[in-house]
Order: C-alpha cells, then structure tokens, then sequence
C-alpha cells in the first residue's frame, strides 16, 4: 500500500520557514519592519517605490498616460524596490505602506505629503487629482469602478492561486492547480464575453479599469504569465486577445512596463526613472559595459 500524502492540519499552525516555496526568504506571518532604512527622495510631485510587476505596472502606466496627455504635474521619480532582497520590509518603505506590499506611492504635490498604498487606490488617486481615466457620468463611473475592483478581486486567484501552484510551488499538486486553473478559465470568459460587446472593460474610453487589469490578464493572454498561455489555452480568448494588443500598442504603456523592470530583454529595462529621457539613455543595455 502506499503511504498516504493527505495533510492533516495540526492542531495550533506554525510557521516552517523551510516550506514557503519560491519565496521562502521574504514571506513571514507577522508585518513591521526588519530593518531600519530611508527611502530616496528625489524631485518630483510623485514619488514612487515600486517593482515592474503587474501590480506595479500599473501605476508606471497610468502615470506614463498622464504625461502622455500634457500633464506635466505628474512628473515622478520611480525607485526600484526589490522585493525578493526584503526591501518592502526596510522601515521607510513600511511607513508607506504598512502592508510591505509594492507599489506605494507618496504624493508631494500638496503641502503635506500624502502616502497612498494598494495599485487600485493609487490608481484612482490619481485619476480624481487629474480627472483622466474615470468618468464623471454616475453610470459610466459605476461601471468603470465595478471592473477596476473585479481585477483587485480577481488577480489574487490568478496570482498568489494558479501562478503559485502551477510555477512556484515546491510540489505539484494537482487538485490546487485543477482548482485555480478552473477559476482562471472562468475569469478569462468573463472578460472575453464583456470585451465582445465593449471596446474596453468600463465602455468605449480606456480607463483605469482596463490600466488595472491588463498588465494581469493581458501578460496571461500573450502566455508571459507563469508559462502557461498553452495549459490555459490563451488563444481562444479573442475578444481578450484583440482588447490586449490594442493596449499594448499605446506608447504610454510601452514606456510604463519599462519602468522598475528587472527582467527580460536589458533594452526594456529602465530599473529607476526619474526623467523621460531615462527611456532613451538609461535603460539596461545602453549602461551595460562596452565589450
């Protein structure tokens, strides 16, 4: 007979530091600091500490569109936080955000600098403070707000759920990874079924909604995403497919995934921004030493 592999949850759970996975080193069950460091401050209105992540992303996008369309307020300083060397748990980063979760953003455009943590509040910060990207009529607003909270409560299932499971896990285990991919799937057929009667998520203007979650699904539609695009069978999804290339074409957000990047091609990695000429004489390959 074989030996059984059922867990039995133990009476009172503590914590294996041996048996997180890929991310053993940073995950822990109590928040605060661990060590003691400033952040950098650099010259701009916006100040932002951040990883290029999906989560991440999405706000170097929103403000790449914002200057995109004139405005020069949003100017920001992008630092890179990396976050598998326990930077988001440095005492300054923790004043930010006290949840040591990337991005967080302190706005210095006021009198007081204002902390604004979490991608979706950071995302509709901004928004209201440029009045772009967020309609102001009650029931375009309406919608445009239900899908930017269904990707704050969706991505975690794609996420922290399939991607941990299907890449990350130490083992395969085959009941969470038939139970996430289920939840993807269905995800993915919610967003395809709104796209076909919708050119974007909240309606015909491209919103914070569709800022928010293409950096999520849209990676997941290209088959970026965990290496999965075959498993999931990505490419049924054409309404997704036509909705994530058509985003991937504006120039804000070509810029945008650049920003905090630390992967890939070194030409698509700028990994701290704090000019818009950094595109064009910062990023990895042109620093690199000359052969």
């Amino acid at each position: 007979m074989t030996e059984s592999t059922e867990y039995t949850p133990p009476k009172v759970w503590t914590w294996n530091k041996e048996n997180g996975g890929a991310f053993a080193n940073i995950n822990r069950p109590i928040a605060g600091p661990t060590h003691d460091k400033e952040l950098p401050v650099g010259k701009h209105p916006f100040q932002l500490y951040s990883l290029g992540t999906p989560n991440g992303v999405k706000v170097t996008i929103m403000l790449e569109e914002l200057l995109e369309l004139g405005h020069k307020d949003a100017e920001y300083d992008a630092w890179l936080i990396r976050i598998n060397q326990g930077d988001q748990f440095g005492s300054g980063f923790v004043e930010v955000n006290p949840n040591s979760k990337i991005p967080a953003l302190l706005d210095r455009s006021g009198p007081e600098p204002i902390r604004v943590f979490e991608s979706g509040a950071i995302l509709m910060h901004l928004a209201e403070k440029f009045g772009e990207f967020l309609p102001t009529d009650t029931a375009a607003r309406a919608e445009c707000l239900s899908w930017l909270f269904w990707q704050m409560g969706s991505a975690p299932f794609l996420g922290g759920g399939f991607g941990h499971f299907f890449a990350y896990a130490p083992i395969k285990i085959e009941y969470a990874i038939d139970r996430y991919a289920m939840e993807v799937k269905r995800q993915l057929d919610v967003l395809d079924r709104r796209l076909a009667e919708s050119e974007y998520l909240g309606g015909d203007a491209y919103t914070i909604a569709d800022i928010a979650t293409w950096p999520w699904y849209g990676a997941l539609a290209k088959g970026l995403a965990y290496d999965a695009g075959e498993f999931l069978q990505v490419q049924e999804y054409k309404n997704v497919q036509r909705w994530t290339d058509q985003i991937a074409a504006r120039p804000a957000v070509i810029r945008g995934r650049m920003v905090n990047r630390v992967s890939g091609d070194p030409a698509t990695q700028l990994h701290e921004r704090h000019d818009a000429e950094d595109f064009l004489t910062k990023t990895q390959d042109k620093l690199a030493p000359a052969d």
